[in-house]
């Protein structure tokens, strides 16, 4: 593997950050520094977090910073509910988004499987 840009939960996680950005643009002007704001650092945070991860060349480290990363799925599945409840998305784009991000979590966790086996393997293929 060369490099972080190869996982596939980086590369879901980032897709997710994609497919969710015009929808925060949408967002009203009054949630710029909210929700907005909490959004987009939420999403940067699991791709931030899977990398740096990454680069620790550690299991265990590498887990734990994408731990991390899952909470921060986490805390975007909070604030498309926020927006939801708010009406500013409807329960159609909550239901579906709901489903990458659940589809992202699994992924990661997959990835998490992984290294917390390979910790206790003291093997790894990067």
């Amino acid at each position: 593997m060369k490099g972080f840009e190869e996982l596939e939960c980086w590369k879901e996680a980032r897709a997710l950050r994609l497919h969710l950005r015009p929808m925060i643009e949408q967002l009203p002007k009054n949630e710029e520094y909210q929700l907005k704001s909490q959004l987009v650092r939420a999403l940067r945070s699991v791709t931030n977090n899977i990398a740096e991860g990454y680069g620790r060349f550690h299991f265990k480290e590498n887990a734990q910073f994408c731990r991390v990363a899952r909470g921060s799925l986490y805390e975007v599945m909070d604030h498309l509910i926020i927006g939801y409840e708010e009406k500013y998305i409807t329960k159609e784009d909550l239901l579906n988004n709901r489903e990458l991000v659940i589809k992202t979590i699994t992924i990661l966790n997959g990835y998490i499987k992984y290294l917390v086996n390979a910790s206790e393997n003291k093997t790894i293929n990067k």
